[in-house]
């Protein structure tokens, strides 16, 4: 049975409050969010959740947004996997997407959700496959599945006008720049700051773009990382993209790579305003589920 007109009128009106809180966002510099003190004190980075709602949950736990009124939060990457309607029938990870959308309308200044590659697919009708399966057709295929053909393309819609106002960019004063990840060959080819400065169109959802190559890079060579970090003018990159076994990757000495899809899922809290090293940053990675990881290591 399809959702009642009362909720879907509801997603809807989340959607568009969430978008106008994104563009609204009283750190927002163009398409990144510069935090400095007078936002707040900490940053809680998280990453790759792809429909995994026990870890967003557990994330949000951590997080205590409410005791804690001068952390920030960032989310990242929630379109595509995670669990199945009955009878394969469509993937649930919109309803996550729609969780993000009302945290953002929660806590409008504190709650970050960058825009992410699997995301960037939606907006651009990029297919993914994976295990045979097109990742993009199993999303549509949950919407319907919840609200409808009726319903569809306005809910979906809604979606998309949430997604393409997200920041592809938090930076702190402290000099940690944060996203989905890094583009390819900055050594060789450079890349354009611009694309944080000016307003988008539907050309920068599409393969070739900037935004892509932000999105979808996965060249972790050290003279890469090296010279990404200076054209940002960042002491420490930290991203998501890459599945990490151990919940954290380092590649190189500027990057960090977090994942949050897995049992072993981290995180990272940071201060906003004090520059760390990347060994520094280390020493505040923290896990998802501290008591089970001590017992498999345990074993």
């Amino acid at each position: 049975m399809a959702a009642s007109a009362e909720h879907i009128e509801s997603v809807l009106q989340t959607c568009a409050q969430a978008a106008a809180a994104n563009r609204r966002t009283k750190a927002r510099q163009g398409n990144v969010v510069f935090l400095d003190a007078d936002h707040g004190d900490e940053v809680m980075i998280s990453a790759d959740l792809h429909g995994n709602r026990l870890n967003f949950k557990r994330i949000l736990q951590i997080a205590d947004l409410p005791n804690n009124p001068r952390r920030h939060l960032i989310m990242q990457e929630v379109c595509h996997g995670g669990p199945a309607y009955p009878g394969d029938a469509g993937c649930m990870s919109h309803l996550l997407l729609e969780d993000v959308a009302a945290l953002k309308c929660e806590y409008p200044e504190r709650f970050h959700f960058l825009l992410s590659n699997h995301e960037l697919a939606e907006l651009g009708d990029f297919p993914i496959c994976k295990s045979k399966r097109m990742l993009n057709l199993q999303f549509r295929a949950g919407i319907v599945e919840l609200y409808g053909a009726a319903a569809t393309d306005k809910i979906r819609g809604a979606y998309l006008q949430f997604i393409s106002t997200c920041p592809l960019a938090i930076r702190t004063v402290g000099g940690a720049f944060i996203s989905h990840t890094l583009p390819d060959r900055c050594d060789v080819n450079g890349f354009n700051l611009n694309v944080f400065e000016r307003p988008l169109t539907p050309a920068d959802w599409q393969p070739g773009s900037d935004i892509f190559r932000l999105v979808w890079g996965r060249d972790f060579r050290a003279a890469n990382a090296a010279a990404f970090a200076k054209i940002v003018n960042a002491k420490l990159l930290i991203h998501g993209h890459e599945p990490c076994a151990n919940g954290v990757s380092t590649p190189n000495p500027q990057q960090i790579i977090l994942d949050c899809c897995s049992g072993r899922a981290a995180y990272a809290i940071l201060p906003i305003s004090q520059t760390i090293t990347q060994i520094e940053a280390l020493s505040r990675i923290g896990y998802l589920y501290e008591r089970v990881n001590e017992e498999v290591a345990a074993k």
